[in-house]
């Protein structure tokens, strides 16, 4: 059984062939920000990624003999973890969402691709929006907001099961902490399966990232939001986008922020430090939520990569429970095995309502 997986970032979409368990394509197909200026929104992306993805595969000599295509869930409502077949609901909530990512041109694309292949089916799998939250973490100090996660759940959760496999136990059985330290910092407590807290960390919560700002003084925020000084849109950009690492330092590039620190940079060192101190407080604010009751803390995602980063996180967090390291990201191989399954039977895809 042949399953294509498209998974959409910022600057690029991933696309992989698997024969059942089996990569047998990987790419990377990269986006310059000349290409992506002419789109106002993600969604209007879809035709040229789209087409990008199906000119690469006929480059590829590949057969689209697939029986599924597999995408990155988008941002479209609060759903539980899973699999899922795509329909028209989910597609019409995906383009009309008040949160937009890149991700959500995953299940856009899988869906229009599968559609044209007899016997295929389309699926997402685990997307940013999985909501398992206790009703304590749903609580906030106004009336007015309801805490919600926007989070890294395909790959926290990858990350989750290839850890418990190899220590000999069961993801069920264990309580984690996992960081996701990508262009967004999300931070979950797993207890027993189930991410019973995680931050939004697309806009506005938790620590800042390379792109984005976490949390921020509410009051100082309401004032900027009645200046004069900026628009709503621009104000948006200073949560996630020109946010964070980039606000600051002018890149998201860890390589180069790196490098100056190297070269003696004190305000590049000052403010990475910074991210590592609140990655760090946040990391350790979940184990309260596990009532301290932690078997491992788990670190994932791009930066994950940095032995800078990694090492100084290590000196803060690992009092709580041993710490152990897994640079990248799962979501190419998380995607087709949640596909396989389904095309196995050895589980159901949920329906979206």
């Amino acid at each position: 059984m042949f399953i294509l997986v498209i998974n959409p970032g910022s600057t690029s979409t991933k696309i992989a062939v698997y024969e059942n368990e089996k990569p047998m394509l990987l790419r990377s197909i990269t986006h310059s920000a000349e290409e992506l200026r002419q789109f106002n929104d993600i969604t209007e992306q879809f035709s040229f990624r789209k087409e990008l993805v199906i000119s690469e595969l006929r480059r590829m000599n590949i057969d689209f003999n697939f029986k599924a295509v597999i995408g990155r869930g988008g941002l479209a409502k609060p759903v539980s973890g899973g699999v899922y077949e795509i329909n028209e609901r989910m597609m019409s909530d995906t383009r009309n969402a008040i949160h937009k990512h890149a991700c959500d041109l995953g299940c856009l694309i899988a869906y229009e691709i599968a559609k044209e292949i007899p016997g295929c089916r389309s699926f997402i799998a685990d997307p940013g929006v999985v909501d398992e939250l206790n009703d304590y973490a749903r609580i906030s100090g106004s009336p007015l907001m309801q805490r919600i996660c926007i989070w890294h759940a395909l790959n926290q959760r990858a990350i989750a099961r290839r850890f418990a496999n190899e220590t000999g136990r069961k993801y069920e059985d264990l309580n984690l902490i996992i960081c996701h330290l990508g262009g967004g910092i999300s931070i979950a407590a797993h207890e027993h399966g189930r991410a019973v807290d995680a931050n939004n960390a697309l806009d506005g919560e938790g620590p800042f990232s390379p792109e984005r700002a976490g949390s921020l003084p509410a009051a100082d925020l309401v004032r900027l939001c009645f200046s004069g000084k900026y628009t709503e849109q621009q104000l948006l950009n200073r949560i996630a986008g020109h946010a964070g690492l980039a606000a600051h330092l002018g890149t998201n590039d860890m390589r180069e922020i790196e490098r100056r620190i190297n070269e003696g940079d004190k305000k590049a060192e000052l403010i990475v430090n910074a991210m590592i101190y609140h990655t760090a407080k946040n990391i350790v604010a979940e184990a309260a939520v596990l009532f301290g009751n932690v078997d491992a803390i788990l670190l994932t995602g791009g930066m994950a990569r940095s032995e800078y980063i990694i090492s100084r996180l290590r000196k803060r967090i690992d009092f709580i429970a041993p710490t152990f390291c897994y640079p990248g990201e799962d979501e190419m191989e998380a995607l087709a095995l949640n596909a396989y399954s389904v095309l196995q039977g050895k589980c159901e895809a949920k329906e979206y309502k």
